[in-house]
């Protein structure tokens, strides 16, 4: 499997957008239509390796930056520089640079958040999206998502864990990194992930540590270079930024998603099998808060980072659905 570093065909650039600096990986012909791709958690640019080689192969140009915090990109300190209105900010200054008046979105976990944010905020740039894992969720108006969490999973559940700064670092810089990798990629737990008073985070996910299938040594060795040099509190900001980014968002409550879209999740997604989200999929709840669905897709005896687990298949999918637009 390549490396980062030896991928064929794909350009390596830094752009100044939004007050940071992106690095952006790109690959297929500069004046293909764009398919935009945004990473989630512990990711980088370098999880759509497989869909950039797929989409720049059928012609389109496949753009994938590490998102503020991540990679080599810039790393603000701040957990309040992290809200869904600066990462979107990033993102729209991105298309403009990129010189096409709409683009194509691919979006993973956080990276899918933040791909119904844009779509939410900025719809005119968003020509169709397809979003796996995480499904888009209202705002509601009653509790802050953490509280909701709470009240749902408990304190102990990780988002809620992963709120007091330090914390998750100091359990991050306990193990291995390579093996903390391999732990999080391997997980395929079809339930919360709950964190035991007396177990860790690492204790708490059903993986052993092996590398995945999918994965290959050099593939986490990239991973845990990048890491390395960040270090994890720019990813925990996003989760600290939660509750924030609801009280920003007051202004758009009830307010729909109408793009365009497919998702596309597997049935071992730990996302999938939180309380209440397969009924919010399957009985009418996702499709009315984004009334342009097209399809939903759950993968059998798949987990929560699909993409590279299903390269071929996802990709395909992605493919299928934007050769309409």
């Amino acid at each position: 499997m390549a490396t980062a570093t030896a991928m064929d065909g794909v350009r390596h650039r830094t752009v100044e957008v939004n007050g940071v600096r992106l690095h952006v990986a790109e690959a297929g012909p500069e004046d293909g239509a764009v398919v935009l791709f945004l990473h989630g958690f512990p990711d980088l640019w370098y999880g759509w390796r497989h869909q950039m080689a797929a989409l720049a192969a059928r012609g389109y140009r496949a753009v994938a930056p590490d998102l503020r915090g991540y990679g080599d990109s810039a790393v603000p300190p701040d957990a309040a520089n992290y809200t869904t209105f600066h990462v979107v900010g990033d993102l729209v200054a991105l298309i403009a640079d990129l010189g096409q008046p709409q683009v194509f979105v691919v979006g993973h976990d956080w990276g899918a958040i933040v791909a119904w944010q844009l779509c939410l905020l900025r719809p005119d740039l968003v020509r169709a999206l397809v979003n796996l894992s995480v499904a888009y969720h209202p705002r509601g108006p009653e509790r802050s998502p953490v509280q909701a969490i709470k009240a749902l999973c408990g304190e102990d559940h990780y988002i809620c864990v992963f709120q007091k700064p330090g914390v998750a670092e100091a359990e991050f810089a306990k193990n291995d990194l390579k093996y903390e990798l391999k732990k999080i990629f391997g997980m395929r737990k079809p339930a919360p992930l709950i964190i035991a008073k007396d177990k860790s985070f690492f204790d708490s996910i059903d993986s052993d540590g092996s590398c995945p299938p999918w994965l290959s040594e050099e593939d986490v060795s990239y991973y845990a270079e990048n890491f390395e040099k960040t270090g994890f509190t720019g990813a925990l900001n996003y989760y600290r930024c939660i509750d924030l980014n609801w009280e920003l968002s007051a202004p758009w409550t009830g307010v729909p998603i109408n793009v365009p879209t497919k998702f596309i999740v597997g049935d071992l997604d730990v996302t999938y099998n939180t309380p209440g989200v397969k009924d919010f999929i399957k009985k009418g709840g996702f499709k009315a808060s984004v009334p342009n669905l097209e399809d939903v897709i759950v993968m059998e005896g798949v987990g929560h980072f699909i993409n590279q687990e299903k390269p071929k298949e996802v990709s395909d999918h992605i493919y299928e659905f934007f050769s309409k637009f």
